[in-house]
């Protein structure tokens, strides 16, 4: 058709409906809608409570002594990074920190791991194990420190013992259901080609526990992190945990919260970084 009707000689509108009611001019300038993602929530509900913080401190709400503000826990920050606390800069209790819960997580992944894939396949050694595991993984490590104190006194020791007993069991459970996930159809398979049992374990057990081995680590570097601070307790010089309860005797709260505050920060960034690499070695998780 030509742009003007022969017959009638109208030039047909260009805004005309269409079957739904609505023009297309108005379906071309309508705007688009706006999704925020996940992480842009999670930013928005920090700046949040950051800004009630600041706000509450601001009005005097709460006394300083008991909530300093954001500026004042930011400002010690930078003092403490500088200038130290607790005879130690933040630096350095950070690292004393990080050593003793790396140590801990070590040697977790050393007994546990293997504990676990051994009570996964063997009936007789689980029925050995899990009675001993059950016993002591509810009891709060506070709980056994005194005996850990008299056992092992109060060096560096007793310190990382405290740390590895509360990363054993979540680790050793774990890696056990992990292992018992692994499809029969799939050793039958292996079998069936002539694989021994260590060739099972190497290239069919491991790899298809690993999601769940490395699921564990992830929660048992979260505990082991959270039993920090009591484990600190035991005659520390240095360590986040230490610098909070050395600051909390003076009511040097701003260290406490700035203490608080690293802590937190580490442990998501433990979190962010081992759910990388999660992706990274064990690509086939989800998908196998």
């Amino acid at each position: 058709m030509s742009a003007t009707d022969s017959s009638t000689g109208i030039v047909p509108a260009r805004g005309l409906t269409g079957n739904n009611g609505t023009s297309a001019g108005d379906a071309h300038e309508r705007a688009p809608r706006v999704r925020l993602r996940p992480h842009h929530i999670s930013i928005a509900t920090v700046a949040v409570l950051i800004a009630a913080w600041a706000v509450a401190t601001r009005l005097q709400v709460v006394s300083p002594v008991f909530m300093p503000s954001p500026l004042a826990v930011a400002r010690k920050f930078v003092a403490v990074s500088v200038d130290g606390s607790s005879n130690a800069t933040l630096l350095q209790h950070t690292l004393a920190s990080l050593w003793r819960v790396f140590a801990a997580l070590a040697l977790a992944i050393a007994t546990a791991v293997p504990l676990g894939v051994l009570t996964g396949l063997n009936r007789t050694a689980r029925a050995i194990a899990d009675p001993l595991i059950e016993f002591y993984r509810p009891v709060p490590p506070l709980a056994y420190l005194p005996l850990i104190v008299i056992w092992c006194g109060i060096g560096e020791p007793s310190k990382i013992l405290l740390i590895w007993l509360a990363i054993f069991a979540p680790l050793t459970i774990a890696t056990q259901q992990g292992v018992r996930r692994v499809k029969a159809s799939r050793l039958r398979g292996a079998q069936a080609l002539g694989a021994t049992r260590w060739q099972l374990i190497r290239y069919i057990i491991v790899p298809s526990a690993a999601p769940d081995v490395l699921t564990g680590i992830r929660i048992s570097l979260g505990v082991g992190w959270s039993v920090l601070v009591a484990a600190e307790l035991i005659a520390a010089t240095r360590g986040l945990g230490f610098m909070i309860q050395s600051a909390a005797q003076f009511l040097e709260t701003d260290v406490v919260v700035m203490g608080i505050v690293v802590i937190a920060l580490i442990a998501a960034a433990f979190e962010w970084g081992l759910r990388r690499l999660q992706k990274a070695l064990v690509p086939w998780d989800g998908h196998a």
